[in-house]
């Protein structure tokens, strides 16, 4: 039942990185950031980088295109115990290094949370980090309360971060 995070995906250019919870049960069993087909994350991600077609590429073409656009990807989690893929299901949770993580990205400008938990998390941890903090709508199937084109809107402040370049 103890579930652990991936690696992150980040280089010396990125300039906001995006914290999820931990990886849900489809995103583990392929090995991959946001596999469920119903998360939203590569739409919304799609629109911060002006790249609709994100959903639809290969994920190592996804990453990169991530990575170009500045935009590093990790979990608040680093391991935890956890039945199912719910977030409210997260027990005994190991939070991820994440002020050591900060350190070492010299152009980052921001960490975005995706949810309430990630926030929860990793939130306290990164209070001297010295970069903007921002909570994003969760792009998770289960925040389905709040329409798609509402998370869109939040999630587009993303951009001002981003180098003007690659927006």
């Amino acid at each position: 039942m103890r579930k652990s995070a991936f690696a992150p995906i980040v280089d010396a250019t990125t300039r906001v990185l995006i914290l999820g919870s931990l990886p849900g049960d489809l995103s583990l069993a392929a090995s991959q950031y946001y596999a469920n087909p119903r998360n939203r994350f590569w739409h919304l991600i799609g629109a911060v980088i002006e790249r609709p077609d994100l959903p639809e590429l290969d994920y190592s073409e996804r990453l990169a295109a991530l990575l170009k656009s500045g935009i590093g990807l990790w979990d608040a989690v680093a391991t935890a115990e956890r039945q199912g893929s719910l977030d409210s299901a997260i027990r005994n949770a190991q939070p991820s290094a994440l002020a050591g993580m900060v350190q070492t990205l010299p152009q980052l400008c921001a960490v975005a949370f995706n949810g309430k938990a990630s926030a929860r998390i990793a939130r306290p941890l990164l209070a001297n980090a010295g970069c903007a903090l921002i909570d994003l709508a969760s792009s998770s199937p289960a925040h389905a309360a709040m329409p798609y084109e509402q998370k869109r809107q939040a999630w587009l402040a993303l951009r001002q971060f981003i180098a003007p370049s690659t927006a």
